[in-house]
């Protein structure tokens, strides 16, 4: 893992934006104490259904549940 200052992170951002992209992970120290991260994103992280860009956007909730959206809620919810 490579590590880089604020102030020379600054001076050449770009840089260190594009190793980060190629998939280096880059520590951003201050007074050399490790502050920050910048690394590649982590796409795995996002949650997609399998039908994500395949039709029209459908509603999770349907009208006259009669309030009961948090029990709704938090059944959709519970697998997470």
């Amino acid at each position: 893992m490579k590590r880089v200052s604020i102030q020379d992170l600054k001076a050449r951002l770009s840089a260190a934006v594009s190793e980060a992209e190629s998939g280096e992970t880059i520590l951003i120290t201050r007074h050399n104490t490790p502050v920050a991260q910048l690394g590649p994103p982590r796409i795995d992280r996002v949650h997609r259904g399998k039908n994500v860009g395949t039709r029209r956007l459908t509603p999770a909730v349907k009208r006259g549940t009669n309030g009961q959206y948090l029990r709704i809620l938090f059944a959709d919810r519970a697998d997470r």
